[in-house]
């Protein structure tokens, strides 16, 4: 944890208390003091919470709480936080923000490849975590060009070849086939189909979809790009759906 004397004890911690958001937490950690402080700063927020100290606990808690967000350590036992994420996402599209006590990429990727939304390394500041995920939280849905975020709620779908997108019903189809999507993945997918002709560069999208005032490693675009192409059946070197502009960034494809 971040060593800031404000953060270490729940009682002292120096955050005003929201109203009541009608939000759900679960924090999924097995160091108890961090997951005390960490539910504290999310009921603080407005959020209530379940904590929880184990694996294979907190796939059952899930599903009896129906989180809008979890909170999950990489590191847990009985059942560890890559294959609790991957049994979240059977059930629950719920937010997932990540807990690591090793900065290893390569742990961070396959956290994200199993539905992660997004992930933080140990210390960390537990501002910053809540910051994140009210950040995700705002997101627009699905409008993401910094207007009205219900604007987008009654557009058509969107066709790319073989390829379709319904925005107001948040699903996706290519040959006629749905495909499954996490959030952060259709948002990606929503934010770069709304401008098709526009070329967005990770900060844009990570404006868009995670929000502005996101803080964070940039190439966590990537990652969930790899596996939107990997969903649709496409890749970097075709871009039929989702085409990289080398230097800049990312825009639609045509979807042939």
């Amino acid at each position: 944890m971040a060593h800031d004397s404000g953060q270490l004890t729940p009682a002292a911690l120096p955050v005003p208390v929201a109203p009541p958001t009608g939000l759900r937490a679960l924090v999924v950690e097995d160091e108890v003091a961090l997951a005390t402080v960490v539910g504290t700063y999310l009921e603080r927020a407005g959020f209530e919470v379940a904590l929880v100290h184990d694996g294979l606990e907190s796939v059952a808690r899930a599903r009896h709480v129906d989180p809008d967000v979890v909170v999950l350590d990489l590191g847990l036992p009985r059942l560890d936080g890559i294959e609790v994420c991957r049994q979240l996402r059977t059930f629950s599209d719920a937010y997932v923000v990540m807990l690591t006590a090793r900065a290893d990429e390569i742990d961070t990727l396959v956290g994200l490849s199993v539905g992660a939304d997004d992930y933080m390394t140990k210390p960390f500041s537990p501002r910053e975590l809540i910051a994140r995920i009210q950040a995700m939280l705002r997101r627009p849905r699905p409008s993401t060009g910094g207007g009205n975020a219900h604007s987008a709620d009654l557009s058509p779908r969107r066709t790319f070849g073989p390829l379709t997108i319904d925005p107001a019903g948040r699903e996706v189809w290519v040959d006629g086939s749905s495909v499954s999507l996490t959030r952060t993945e259709f948002d990606i997918l929503a934010a770069l189909s709304e401008y098709p002709n526009v070329v967005f560069t990770r900060t844009r999208l990570i404006a868009a979809v995670w929000g502005p005032s996101w803080v964070g490693d940039e190439h966590l675009v990537d990652v969930h790009i790899g596996h939107l192409r990997r969903k649709l059946g496409d890749d970097a070197t075709r871009g039929i759906f989702v085409r990289t502009v080398r230097g800049v960034g990312y825009r639609m494809g045509a979807g042939r």
